[in-house]
């Protein structure tokens, strides 16, 4: 798994600026490559193969990324017309990828979710939950009778319920740093043709994609159109420094 370094055409999101000294707190090599965990003040930081992932200081588009699934799925297939047909009084919502927990917290939060499935490869970020410093934002929602933890990789994970009666209402996925930018290559898998297709066939009718990105990416939405998802649109949430952080939304035709 090759880190930023190896790939000097592409622009990384950089880490918040803080005055504070990064403070190790464990570091593992994985089979994805190295992955630590370091704190930072009062926050955590997560750091795949020497490039910054993520932190705990806002986690402002990670739970858009949950809320903005949920009012697609409940918004009419016609502005003005009845919801979509199909729709279930209590959802069924994937989470792909655990990351620091604010989408998985947020999921939990919302009454509205019925069962919640939480697919994540890397055991270092479950331990990290499960025992660890970020139990802190997950131990709630870990604990919710609605949540199941499932350690697999997501793009093997929907290839595993292909064909199988397990589909999903809503899938938000925070993987790596979008689209375009995959700080791990077998990432990019997801993002791939036969990734979005294998997305496509894991909703429901009706069922509503969200996709969490670094950067705005309108080839990405011409990519979700070509999967033959309906309906896709891009969400910016400004951060404090840099371009916006997106929400990559599209549904499965009902």
């Amino acid at each position: 798994m090759p880190d930023h370094a190896h790939h000097p055409d592409r622009t990384w999101p950089t880490r918040p600026s803080s005055g504070a000294e990064p403070v190790l707190l464990d570091r593992r090599e994985g089979p994805y490559g190295e992955v630590v965990l370091r704190r930072r003040g009062e926050q955590h930081e997560i750091i795949a193969n020497g490039c910054f992932l993520m932190d705990t200081s806002d986690g402002r588009s990670e739970r858009l990324l949950v809320r903005a699934a949920l009012a697609e799925l409940n918004s009419p297939a016609e502005p003005s017309g009845p919801r979509r047909p199909g729709r279930r009084e209590r959802p069924h919502v994937l989470i792909g990828g655990l990351g620091v927990g604010f989408s998985l917290a947020e999921a939990a939060a919302e009454p509205h979710w019925g069962r919640i499935t939480v697919v994540e490869r890397d055991p270092a970020i479950l331990d990290w939950h499960r025992t660890g410093p970020l139990a802190a934002v997950s131990r709630d929602a870990l604990a919710d009778d609605r949540t199941a933890l499932v350690r697999e990789d997501l793009v093997a994970h929907l290839r595993h319920i292909s064909g199988t009666e397990c589909q999903y209402d809503a899938m938000c996925l925070d993987i790596d740093n979008g689209p375009d930018w995959t700080v791990t290559d077998d990432n990019a898998g997801l993002y791939s043709p036969e990734g979005l297709a294998a997305c496509l066939r894991a909703l429901t009718p009706g069922g509503v994609l969200a996709l969490w990105s670094a950067r705005p990416s309108s080839a990405f939405e011409g990519s979700l159109r070509n999967a033959g998802f309906c309906r896709v649109r891009t969400d910016q949430i400004p951060v404090a420094r840099g371009v916006p952080d997106v929400v990559h939304l599209a549904v499965r035709p009902a």
